[in-house]
């Protein structure tokens, strides 16, 4: 517990149908499934981007919530709370009670890269679902990209202490099985590693929503 990790973090907080950057999320529905296919209307019902970086970040959400699942998984792109409520509840079940999992910086947030070192003892969250939804790129439009993989999983909750003094309470996940990745996925180009080599673990940032299904929350045997 004592080794520090590099963490990139950026202040973000939950706060309703309001996107990242303080815009409401919309009623338009990017991808309601993981077998719906996108309504060509929806590269149209947006602003136009006016930058070509803006222009890139576009196509690149577009192209991540249009791709199809891997194996064993499950995905779909919302901009409303309401859509991504409906394809959750869809997803673990009507008869299934699930809760909503963030990251939270306790203190000030000022370093976006510092050494982070964990402090006390991991919770582990057991859940049979789990379904991660981060947030995207697409102009003034809060747009969330939800997956969730079959297979071995690792979710966590911790309390992380910065070299400056700052704490956080994140929310963490170890992807056990990682054989059905991309194999030019970041994390393996990182790590030095390649699909189903070895566990990716990583933080969730604090702007992202892991919905996890009749989860049972316990201590970490130190």
């Amino acid at each position: 517990m004592d080794n520090p990790v590099q963490i990139f973090s950026k202040q973000a907080h939950y706060d309703g149908h309001k996107g990242k950057n303080g815009n409401h999320m919309d009623d338009h529905n990017v991808h309601d499934g993981p077998s719906s296919p996108m309504d060509p209307a929806l590269h149209n019902s947006f602003p136009s981007p006016n930058t070509p970086h803006k222009q890139k970040a576009m196509e690149y959400t577009l192209s991540q919530c249009e791709m199809e699942p891997l194996k064993g998984e499950t995905k779909f792109c919302a901009t409303c709370l309401e859509s991504m409520l409906d394809s959750t509840r869809g997803i673990f079940g009507l008869a299934t009670k699930f809760q909503v999992l963030t990251t939270k910086h306790l203190s000030n947030h000022t370093a976006l890269l510092q050494n982070y070192t964990i402090l006390g003892v991991p919770r582990v969250v057991a859940t049979k679902k789990m379904l991660a939804c981060h947030t995207m790129p697409y102009l003034t439009y809060a747009v969330y990209y939800c997956h969730g993989q079959d297979g071995d999983h690792r979710l966590y909750e911790l309390v992380l202490g910065g070299d400056n003094g700052e704490r956080v309470e994140a929310v963490g996940v170890c992807h056990v099985d990682t054989s059905q990745w991309d194999p030019d996925h970041v994390a393996f180009r990182v790590l030095k590693t390649s699909p189903g080599k070895s566990p990716v673990c990583h933080f969730f940032p604090a702007d992202n929503l892991i919905w996890v299904a009749s989860p049972t929350i316990t201590n970490l045997v130190a």
